[in-house]
């Protein structure tokens, strides 16, 4: 009985030794390196005050799609930039992304599972070839744990490299923010400028339709040809034609606007605010200055760091990897235990990674020819823009200084000459098509003044001063 008693006792032993060297093994392999935290992208100053869409916690996989909140009142520029903001589709996408990148930081975090082995040996063998029976092979029963351990700071680099990933995701959430935040600005000023145009058609349809009149009663009194009555006929048809297309226009441009935050019909009654022109933009060194704050250039930190993470990545790999096993072999025949310790090194004699590491010095170096690429379209498309606000500016302060306040005075006094018999019908279309035309003009370079401040913003990140109606 004691007998017994002290063979558990040493396989107890034995069985707290093997755990003991496993929990060393398992040790070793957990501090070999340290993680990452997770790092976050700072809040850019474009509409940085306006609520977007984040995911919801956990792993809901979003399991049906979102019910769409159309506005049924009169929307502001404000109200339409936090819906698309919050509903977006296109926007939610990056919100994923990003969440997704953040799972990939945990699991890049995570360490090799060890490998359990159960191997029996030399079963149904009685005794050697060519021995006597006195040599008998004894059946053993392995079992063994073993642990790879990362060297060269494998663990390190990956979870840095998913942390800067992240961060890579985080820029183009704000980048394609931003992009939102200027298609739906521009969208708005297209709703403003149709629902102007809607009323300017309105009122010269009405002018149109006095000078109609005018010529029938002064037909009718036999003053003039009925000729001029068929003239103002046309014309007044035209003035009907023009403000059918503005109405059509006004609802197409409500419906482009509805789709940013994914409804199919507007609802709201109308878009609040006006164009008007601001005082002189920026100089454009001014806003040259403020470039930097496009996160299309502001990325490219985060972008070159994650090359270089990628190149340290694959540095590492050049480094092998220790697998250190712990067992215990059991010979059944003698009633025997033994205690197993292995450890493993690859030979790294044909492969030592040089690929993997040439391919990542090759990206890092294209890193820096596509900043400079990128910060060349930014400042071309920053000209570009701030030649077409700079004229648009000047268009309208021309318009309204010069053109309009002529024209609006050439055309009443023309009709109300021709009422009087001192001018003729021709005189009163010319000055009503002169009206008309020099309106629309103005209204179109308001539009593309508001239009190209959206762009300049884009392109700066940061409000400008002599800017459009803000959200």
């Amino acid at each position: 009985m004691s007998d017994l008693l002290f063979a558990d006792y040493r396989r107890a032993a034995l069985c707290s030794r093997v755990a003991g060297a496993l929990c060393v093994v398992l040790t070793l392999s957990s501090c070999a390196e340290t993680r990452i935290p997770a790092m976050t992208v700072q809040a850019r100053p474009l509409g940085q005050e306006l609520p977007v869409y984040h995911p919801p916690p956990g792993d809901s996989g979003r399991p049906r799609p979102p019910t769409v909140e159309n506005p049924t009142a009169a929307i502001s520029l404000r109200d339409a930039v936090a819906l698309a903001l919050i509903q977006s589709p296109e926007l939610a996408t990056f919100a994923w992304e990003t969440r997704a990148r953040e799972s990939r930081i945990v699991q890049a975090g995570k360490l090799p599972n060890p490998v359990v082995g159960v191997l029996a040996e030399d079963l149904e063998v009685s005794r050697l070839a060519g021995s006597s029976n006195s040599q008998v092979v004894q059946t053993q029963a392995t079992v063994q744990l073993s642990q790879i351990i990362e060297l060269g700071g494998k663990r390190t680099a990956r979870q840095t490299l998913a942390t800067l990933n992240r961060e890579l995701a985080a820029w183009d959430y704000e980048t394609a923010r931003i992009e939102v935040l200027t298609q739906v600005t521009r969208a708005f000023i297209d709703v403003l400028a149709a629902q102007e145009l809607v009323a300017l058609t309105t009122r010269t349809t009405k002018l149109v339709e006095e000078v109609q009149q005018s010529v029938s009663t002064r037909v009718t009194a036999g003053v003039v040809s009925p000729i001029e009555q068929t003239r103002a006929e046309v014309a007044l048809a035209a003035a009907r034609v023009e403000l059918d297309r503005a109405t059509r226009l006004l609802d197409a441009s409500r419906r482009r606007l509805v789709a940013f935050w994914g409804a199919s019909e507007p609802t709201f009654h109308a878009a609040l605010g006006t164009l008007t022109v601001r005082p002189q933009p920026p100089s454009f060194t001014e806003l040259s200055a403020r470039v930097t704050e496009n996160p299309d250039l502001a990325r490219w930190a985060s972008e070159i760091a994650q090359r270089r993470a990628s190149l340290a990545l694959e540095q590492s790999k050049r480094v092998p990897d220790v697998t250190a096993s712990a067992g215990y072999r059991r010979f059944t025949d003698a009633d025997r235990n033994a205690i197993i310790v292995g450890l493993s090194v690859p030979l790294p004699v044909f492969d030592r990674n040089e690929g993997g590491i040439a391919e990542a010095r090759n990206r890092l170096a294209k890193a820096y020819e596509e900043q400079r690429a990128t910060q060349a379209r930014v400042a071309t498309a920053l000209a570009e823009a701030y030649r077409v606000l700079s004229s648009a500016h000047q268009e309208v302060l021309t318009l309204q200084s010069a053109v309009l306040p002529g024209v609006q005075q050439t055309f009443a006094a023309v009709s109300e000459g021709y009422r009087l018999g001192k001018f003729g019908y021709l005189d009163v279309l010319d000055a009503q098509r002169t009206l008309i035309s020099a309106s629309g003009q103005h209204l179109r370079a308001l539009a593309d003044y508001h239009k190209a401040i959206a762009d300049v913003e884009r392109l700066t990140g940061v409000p400008l001063n002599a800017s459009a109606p803000r959200p």
